[in-house]
Order: structure tokens, then C-alpha cells, then sequence
């Protein structure tokens, strides 16, 4: 009888050391949100750079987050939403739009300029992003319009 205890007490520790080894994943989340520029540029590096897609809609509201899970891959990210392709790309925020964001401490709206590759062209592009402050940590809320 004791040796028909020993294989299930061992299976149940090995689950239980198991289930604690995958519990911390934290690849797929950005842990710098207390700055808005910090996490739109954290967002778009993760759908073009990391090609995460789960990391980038761990910054985001829960409506956009949901949407850019549905397509499942940063490639149907990037051209279904935002319509642009990069193999390579630098991600920069506006650096003016600080001033903006201290006037309105629960929101904030940021450009992104984007300057990179796709098939051996150059692309340049703008991107426009609407935040909110949730907790103290900011969240991706809208994908504005192109600013031009």
C-alpha cells in the first residue's frame, strides 16, 4: 500500500514545481508604464521589432487589446490597423508633446515617428495614439488618425 502512495505524492509535487516555474512569464507584458511615450514606443517596438503581439496588447485598454489579439500575428497587426510594414524599423516619440500631456494628467495624445525598412525601401511614417491613465499606469485607448 505505501508504494502506491509514493507515485502520487510525487506526481503532485512535480505539477506543483512545474505550475510555479511557467507562472512568471514576463516577456509578454511592458513593464515600464508610468510614462505615455515610454509606453506607445514599448507598444510599437513589440509589434514591429519583438513581433509580440501579446506583449503589445498588454498596454493597451481591454477593447484594443481584444481586437489586436483577434489577429493573432504583429504582421495582420501592423496592416490591418495601422497599415504599414516594417522589416526594420526606429521608433521615436514627439518630444513636444510633453507640455501637452502636463496639462491633462489622466490623458494624453502621442505622436510616433517611425523611420525604417521594408524590401530594402525606406519608409517614413506618423502615428498618432490616445492614452489614459489608469492606477497610475498609462494605457493605450485610441488609434487616432493620421495626422496628415
Amino acid at each position: 500500500m505505501h508504494y502506491f502512495k509514493l507515485p502520487i505524492i510525487s506526481s503532485l509535487f512535480l505539477s506543483l514545481v512545474l505550475l510555479t516555474a511557467c507562472g512568471g512569464d514576463d516577456t509578454k507584458k511592458i513593464t515600464t508604464v508610468d510614462n505615455p511615450e515610454i509606453v506607445s514606443v514599448a507598444f510599437f517596438d513589440a509589434l514591429y521589432n519583438e513581433r509580440n503581439v501579446e506583449k503589445a496588447a498588454s498596454v493597451c485598454n481591454p477593447k484594443l487589446a481584444k481586437l489586436i489579439l483577434h489577429y493573432r500575428s504583429p504582421e495582420a497587426v501592423a496592416r490591418h490597423l495601422f497599415n504599414m510594414s516594417y522589416d526594420k524599423v526606429e521608433i521615436r516619440p514627439d518630444s513636444g508633446g510633453v507640455k501637452v500631456r502636463e496639462q491633462f494628467k489622466g490623458s494624453a495624445n502621442i505622436t510616433i515617428y517611425f523611420d525604417g525598412y521594408y524590401q530594402e525601401s525606406r519608409i517614413k511614417e506618423v502615428k498618432r495614439l490616445a492614452l489614459v491613465q489608469r492606477g497610475g499606469k498609462w494605457f493605450i485607448d485610441k488609434i487616432l488618425k493620421d495626422p496628415f
